[in-house]
């Protein structure tokens, strides 16, 4: 038994399409419209469980290739896989994040349960250890940087060298023929949009698509005053106490940044290939103790997070920050391009989540992208913010790894999953 997307207006009431899975169901806290109180940085800096906020996850493989030859480049991205099981999973993330954005699905799929899955992260053109050539990000380029690394990694055979090939395109050199589905492809936000590109343009070598707090297309969901007021808040300097709290308030609901942190962190003694904590910019202390620590509250660790990468201006800067929100802001498909996708993907591979209460990509973008692609799982979540890879983790841990299991068993391999 799996959902079936919920067919509805975009401008209708919200629609919460439940689990039937209730024991991955997170327990729902009362919103408020208080603004929640965000810890400062200086308190954030001096807890114990500062250096210990991103975890030393050792990859299986990594390395630094370049992309886009023939596209503007080439220049370098960075990538690792974790684990080494047969099912392979691509985790591609949003706005100004890191590959350690990821950790906590990172930790479950390709640690804790490495003999099943394989892991995929990337840093995206312009973050983390990726370079950051100065030059026009769009989604559909961002897509193309991953068909690199997939075929370098051996995930997608080598594309032809005529560009005859039915797949190669306008944009670049050819495109891989994929001859089997085997990837399970989860992308949030301004990654959720790069996913749509990449299902646009290798179809056949999607197993299942996971498009979360994503959109078509930007477009204005609130009055003008408030759209113009939000877009000046994101580009103008501000004391960096205001911008950390101002956006942890548009990621989460009030009510779950004030709760105890909810976060459970690995034990390097009994993890697979789980290093004590080791901070990569030298601004950061080293940890007193060999092990993860706990915050006071969800909000400290966000800004905790958040602050290990400003302390990093060499893998986090302003001019990488901007241009790939210029993808973002750019990013544009049509319902007849989505549909089409839709249709070379299939749509009982598909699902498409939103949250109510997300402030950075309001919740008529979900419902306007689950009208137009009909996915076999369409979920408005009453509640729920921008991030619930942080904020509900066990629950989206089950959905996704119900929709793992669907595809592998569309595809006839069952006994993996």
């Amino acid at each position: 038994m799996f959902y079936q997307s919920e067919r509805f207006d975009v401008e209708g009431p919200p629609v919460h399409i439940s689990s039937h899975r209730e024991k991955h169901k997170p327990n729902m806290a009362p919103t408020t419209t208080r603004k929640p109180q965000v810890p400062t940085v200086a308190q954030t800096i001096k807890h114990p469980a500062f250096p210990t906020a991103i975890w030393n996850l050792e990859p299986d493989q990594s390395g630094l290739t370049p992309v886009a030859v023939g596209r503007g480049g080439p220049f370098n991205v960075s990538w690792e896989i974790h684990g080494e099981g047969p099912i392979k999973v691509l985790f591609i993330m949003g706005l100004g994040g890191f590959k350690s954005a990821w950790q906590r699905q990172t930790l479950y799929f390709g640690h804790q349960n490495r003999d099943k899955y394989s892991v995929l992260l990337l840093d995206n053109r312009g973050m983390g250890d990726s370079d950051k050539p100065l030059m026009r990000y769009s989604s559909s380029e961002m897509a193309r940087d991953w068909v690199d690394i997939l075929v370098h990694v051996g995930w997608l055979p080598a594309p032809p060298s005529s560009p005859s090939s039915p797949l190669s395109s306008h944009l670049g050199p050819p495109l891989p023929v994929p001859t089997e589905r085997t990837l399970h492809v989860v992308g949030i936000s301004l990654g959720g949009m790069i996913a749509q590109e990449l299902a646009c343009i290798i179809p056949t070598a999607i197993s299942s698509l996971n498009l979360c707090c994503t959109a078509a297309a930007i477009e204005i969901t609130t009055t003008f005053a408030e759209h113009i007021a939000n877009r000046i808040r994101m580009l103008m300097p501000r004391p960096v106490d205001h911008s950390m709290a101002d956006t942890a308030r548009q990621l989460f609901p009030a009510s779950w940044l004030e709760q105890p942190d909810d976060c459970e962190v690995p034990d390097p003694s009994t993890t697979p290939k789980c290093g004590p904590p080791n901070p990569l910019s030298p601004k950061i202390p080293r940890p007193a103790r060999p092990e993860y620590l706990k915050f006071d509250t969800n909000a400290q660790r966000y800004v905790a997070q958040e602050m290990h990468k400003r302390l990093d201006p060499s893998r986090f800067g302003l001019k990488g920050f901007l241009l790939q929100l210029i993808a973002a802001g750019w990013h544009h498909k049509s319902a007849e391009q989505l549909q089409k996708m839709a249709d070379e993907v299939g749509r009982e591979r598909i699902l498409v989540m939103h949250g109510t209460e997300d402030g950075m990509i309001s919740v008529p973008h979900g419902r306007k992208l689950i009208k137009i692609i009909e996915p076999e799982v369409g979920l408005i979540e009453e509640g729920m913010g921008h991030a619930p890879v942080v904020e509900r983790t066990g629950w989206y841990h089950g959905i996704l790894v119900e929709r793992i299991r669907r595809g592998e068993g569309l595809d006839g391999r069952e006994g993996l999953a």
